[in-house]
């Protein structure tokens, strides 16, 4: 009895669980919160971090930025529109901003608010190592792992409060509760971070391929990163995956990207 509310809480949560079938995946995925909420709400957010940060206009990275990243959304619109998704990304706002800031750091927010941190750019080297963490940013914001970050995390929310309502006055109740935080974590929030890391790696591959640089470059990419030093968690416990996995599976990947870029006809690869 004492676990019937937890178990309807959580058939309510599947239940309500809006799915949405995603161009570049393939997958229907978790969509309980709409772009319509989201684009809006990304980009006022944008709109404030470049308000409150130093944006780098002008200099021979920036424009680089700019560039690669016109380069990368429109590889996008070619392969959504020759998919038959023409129109898809009709509510993104592209903007590409360099902005100072020694963390080794760049993400898409979704809408394509793209920002890359002046740390990152030593480790990138060049106009292709550019494309090659352009192409999994954006990578990130076209499979909308945002929205699928945003459901699964209320997800588990709402699971989180039915154990609790469900084992209130147990004895072991602070114990199931524990454990249900670590599990999540671990055997659900955590592989799912990683698989969507191993997505955008996949997808920006072929995106920079369109755009005609070498999707090899992001085993390179990889290989400086690694080079950074510090103590990295074991894979399983971090959000995304391990260096060495992310360089295998790019050697793996880079001759489908390239058989894609072909069909573009794009016919030699910068690197």
């Amino acid at each position: 009895m004492k676990y019937k509310k937890y178990l309807s809480i959580l058939v309510i949560s599947v239940l309500i669980v809006s799915c949405a079938k995603n161009p570049f995946t393939g997958k229907s995925t978790m969509a309980l919160v709409p772009n319509s909420q989201i684009l809006p709400m990304a980009f006022q957010q944008y709109d404030q971090f470049l308000s409150e940060n130093n944006v780098v206009t002008g200099t021979a990275q920036a424009n680089m930025v700019k560039n690669v990243g016109q380069k990368i959304s429109s590889a996008a619109e070619r392969w959504l529109t020759a998919n038959g998704y023409a129109g898809y990304l009709k509510d993104y706002r592209w903007e590409y901003n360099l902005v100072q800031d020694e963390t080794v750091n760049a993400w898409c927010m979704p809408g394509g608010k793209i920002v890359f941190y002046t740390g990152i750019m030593p480790i990138a080297q060049d106009e292709a190592g550019v494309a090659a963490i352009m192409g999994h940013e954006v990578a990130h914001a076209l499979a909308n792992h945002g929205q699928q970050r945003m459901s699964a995390s209320q997800i588990q929310q709402v699971a989180a409060v039915g154990l609790a309502v469900g084992t209130a006055g147990s004895e072991n109740a602070a114990i199931y509760n524990q454990a249900f935080g670590v599990g999540s974590n671990v055997l659900g929030m955590l592989p799912f971070s990683r698989s969507h890391e191993s997505e955008a790696d996949k997808i920006g591959l072929t995106l920079m391929a369109i755009a005609g640089y070498d999707p090899l470059i992001g085993a390179r990419l990889w290989e400086r990163m690694s080079q950074q030093g510090g103590d990295a968690p074991q894979e399983f416990l971090s959000t995304h995956p391990a260096n060495q996995t992310r360089i295998d599976n790019i050697v793996k990947w880079a001759p489908d990207a390239r058989a894609v870029a072909r069909k573009f006809g794009v016919t030699s690869f910068k690197n």
